[in-house]
């Protein structure tokens, strides 16, 4: 027969959700803590909770040493008990003995309830951690809690969710007690339990929302090729079916448009296109268009500008094609991908006219249709003149638009595919594993490694096909300047993949070791008990000897680091210094001892002329015997300027990007009214030189 003990906890698990197993390990853990600390056993001593099959009562047994005479009964057991245990058993022996003390039921029911209610906490926040991190990218409803303006709470049911203004529909108002449906955005895992993310306004909601209503979508008969939306003002959605003489356009609207309706309802009344996707480019930007009538299409494909569609609209549907505040164009550029420029047949007309009178290469069109390029003529000058144009008018212009420019295209097609060679040929030049690169853990100058950042760049393998494709174009930049030039030519010629993957492999593999390291010296976690009568032992975890600390000059207290970066040390404050001495004679805002007051705001840019670090002995001294590029052995100066380059980055595994990353130093400092002297164009010039100071310019500027 059952023992009550086991009854309610089955009861309580079963009520829960709970694993028993988990519960099972919670409680033997809580209830070996007590009875430490009852006996004063160290964490070391082995100790274990064993529970009857039938009844489910538990015990305590603990490892005991077996002796001739107890003097520790705790501890230790005589041989004869030994023996009555295990037959086996001899002298210096340890067994496990049932150490199971008096009063112990009150001392488990007690742990057993604390330990339940707290399990029952964290496996229910565990539980609905897991359960909406599998709903990620799904539809959730829910009731509206709280509005603080900023973020609304939603409740869940057995939790809670926050849709952030940011994810809210524009003009939407949530009243108390409302239902709400909303896209699960994000999920986070926090000490309250997890916290979840909605949005209303993520494209992938109207995605589940036609899945939810449209049975052809949800079995995979039609097809959802793209989505572009504008929340609460319109939507435009490209659908496909593989099934010959489906419709699916009218599968995603329904019977007089029930299905579309139901979901533009939800949407709070947000404009819903659906359009028939084409593997044909330009019948697809034709309907993407829709509700404007389209009459031509010229695709340009460009290998450095990207892919440009002309389209062509009658005079009458300019603005419907354009639609209000350009959203209709802006909407099928997202749609389809490609960047697109509408002009009226007119506009078209008078360009492609202007073109067939200017550009040699076409004019021969002139000479074999003269009969239509004088109509065109007539056409254009009636419409200048403001007289009616007719029909048969506008089909002829859009006749010679089509041959006009198509035949300008197939011209520039034919010059790029000389283009489209180099570039063929500049990425066979790049190994793949190179755009595996990220451009921060390279040994980049701050200042390239900022102009690639903000130019779109964000590996090495990016960096490498432009540099081979057409190196101009990093003139075109923002922060460029012509020494970042050289610092990329000479990171491309010395650029060696084989050593970054060995860089980025070893500082993976040493963070594994480091958290396999923080895991063995962690204490053995037990469930905290609030009962007085069973008190938790403190842990005890493993000291770790730290490495001893670089000497720091008696003279100097060595700074604070900030969080994240590398400590600033003597060789580098003696840089700064320096430094600070040769720009004495300008009022820059410089505090004593060689520390700028504005470093705070503006990160130092690495010179490039600096060579890349050696090794020096100890102290900075001049031993190692470092040949310069000019032949000529390496001062005490010029070995400390490499050390302090070389601190200035660190390759460090980030867990939470899951990738290898470079952090760099800052300078500490704050400005405080110091700008009375020093004006914004002595600021930037000062920025721009700073680390390329010539002592022979400054004694110029002083004259």
């Amino acid at each position: 027969m059952k023992s009550d003990f086991l009854l309610a906890f089955n009861e309580i698990a079963e009520t829960r959700k709970l694993p028993r197993e988990i519960v099972m390990e919670a409680l033997s853990a809580a209830l070996v803590s007590a009875y430490r600390r009852d006996t004063g056993l160290p964490n070391t001593h082995e100790v274990e909770v064993r529970f009857d099959e039938k009844s489910g009562t538990p015990s305590i047994w603990s490892a005991r040493t077996v002796v001739d005479e107890v003097a520790d009964p705790v501890t230790e057991v005589s041989l004869d008990e030994a023996n009555r245990l295990e037959p086996d058993a001899a002298l210096g022996d340890e067994i496990m003995v049932d150490s199971t003390p008096d009063g112990f039921g009150r001392i488990a029911a007690q742990t057993a309830k604390q330990v339940i209610l707290q399990r029952m906490r964290e496996a229910e926040r565990d539980a609905q951690y897991q359960e909406y991190m599998e709903r990620i990218g799904d539809l959730v409803t829910g009731t509206v809690q709280n509005d603080n303006g900023d973020v609304v709470t939603v409740s869940l049911g057995r939790t809670e969710a926050i849709l952030p203004r940011s994810q809210q529909m524009p003009g939407e108002r949530y009243e108390m007690h409302e239902k709400v449906r909303a896209f699960v955005m994000e999920v986070r895992r926090t000490n309250r339990g997890p916290q979840i993310v909605i949005s209303r306004t993520h494209k992938s909601m109207l995605r589940r929302l036609l899945e939810y209503e449209v049975p052809e979508i949800y079995n995979g008969t039609v097809e959802i090729k793209s989505i572009a939306r504008e929340p609460g003002a319109r939507s435009k959605v490209a659908v496909y079916s593989n099934q010959p003489g489906a419709d699916p356009v009218g599968a995603c609207v329904g019977m007089r448009g029930i299905r579309i309706q139901s979901i533009v309802k939800e949407l709070n009344d947000e404009k819903i296109d659906v359009i028939e996707w084409n593997p044909e480019q330009e019948v697809f930007i034709s309907k993407s268009l829709s509700p404007a009538r389209v009459s031509a299409v010229f695709l340009d494909d460009d290998p450095d500008e990207g892919r440009t569609a002309t389209v062509i609209v009658p005079d009458d549907q300019l603005s419907l094609a354009i639609g209000r505040e350009g959203q209709n164009a802006r909407l099928s550029a997202k749609l389809t991908g490609w960047r697109i420029d509408i002009k009226s047949i007119s506009e078209a007309a008078q360009e492609a006219y202007e073109h067939l009178q200017t550009e040699e290469e076409i004019a021969f069109i002139a000479e074999q249709r003269p009969d239509l390029v004088e109509q065109v003529a007539g056409i254009l000058e009636r419409k200048a003149n403001d007289r009616p144009v007719t029909a048969e008018d506008y089909a002829v212009l859009v006749e010679f638009v089509k041959q006009v420019e198509g035949y300008r295209l197939d011209l520039r097609n034919v010059e790029r595919e000389g283009r489209r060679a180099e570039i063929a040929d500049a990425r066979a030049r790049v190994a793949e594993a190179s755009y595996e690169v990220p451009l921060d853990v390279t040994d980049l100058p701050l200042s390239a490694y900022r102009m690639l950042e903000r130019g779109g760049f964000e590996n090495v393998g990016q960096v490498l096909e432009q540099f081979y494709v057409d190196r101009s174009h990093f003139r075109t930049l923002d922060g460029f300047r012509p020494h970042i030039m050289d610092s990329l030519k000479t990171f491309v010629e010395n650029f060696d993949l084989d050593e970054y993957i060995e860089q980025i492999e070893e500082a993976a593999e040493a963070a594994e070791q480091e958290e396999e390291h923080i895991e063995e010296a962690a204490p053995e976690a037990a469930a905290p008990v609030e009962d007085a009568a069973v008190e938790e032992t403190e842990p005890v975890a493993e000291v770790v000897e730290a490495p001893p600390a670089e000497p720091q000059p008696a003279e100097e207290e060595p700074e604070e680091p900030e969080v994240g970066y590398i400590h600033e040390d003597e060789l580098a404050r003696k840089r700064r210094a320096e430094l600070v001495s040769r720009l004495s004679d300008v009022d820059l805002g410089l505090g004593v001892e060689g520390e700028s007051v504005y470093d705070d705001q503006y990160e130092e840019e690495e010179p490039e002329e600096v060579p890349e670090p050696v090794s020096a002995g100890e102290h900075g001294a001049s031993e190692s015997g470092e040949l310069g590029e000019d032949g000529e052995e390496l001062d005490e100066e010029e070995l400390e300027r490499r050390r302090d380059r070389q601190r200035r980055r660190q390759l460090v595994y980030d867990e939470d990007l899951g990738r290898v990353v470079a952090k760099r130093r800052r300078k500490g400092g704050r400005a405080k009214n110091r700008w009375e002297d020093f004006t914004m164009e002595d600021y930037e010039d000062y920025m721009e030189d700073f680390d390329y100071y010539d002592e022979d310019e400054d004694e110029d500027d002083d004259e």
